[in-house]
């Protein structure tokens, strides 16, 4: 049985870039810098977001976009600043898909290297409460 998530790795072709990415966004911490001197597969950096332990390795980027994705939650009135500094990057984001009223508000956005990223304002909690409310009025409808 897992307790949790120990980390999560991104292979980056520029760590400077997702070094901006991760601390003028996420407002991550960073922990670590191998510079030249690696002990994996390749130069490395780490970064606390909240608890949530991120490395960074260089290397070839993702040969295409998918839905799959990484979210951050972030709070509301954070929302605007953060996507000021998405915009201010100059990074790719989508425009916000269409949302169950009540489970928050994304902001989804690529790095360079075809990594998805979104912004949650919501919880778990607040998306299943959401959901229960629309099928409870799809019963009383039918």
């Amino acid at each position: 049985m897992s307790s949790g998530l120990s980390h999560m790795t991104f292979v980056v072709s520029d760590l400077d870039k997702m070094t901006s990415i991760l601390t003028d966004v996420l407002k991550a911490e960073e922990v670590y810098d191998s510079g030249q001197e690696t002990f994996s597969l390749s130069e490395e950096k780490f970064f606390l977001v909240g608890d949530v332990w991120i490395a960074i390795m260089k290397g070839a980027p993702l040969s295409e976009r998918t839905y799959n994705h990484v979210a951050f939650k972030i709070e509301e009135q954070d929302f605007e600043a953060r996507l000021a500094a998405i915009q201010s990057l100059g990074l790719e984001f989508k425009p916000p898909r269409d949302r169950v009223e009540g489970e928050g508000r994304s902001i989804y956005f690529y790095d360079a290297d075809n990594h998805l990223f979104e912004l949650h304002t919501g919880t778990l909690e607040m998306r299943l409460e959401s959901y229960r409310k629309i099928l409870d009025e799809r019963r009383a409808a039918q």
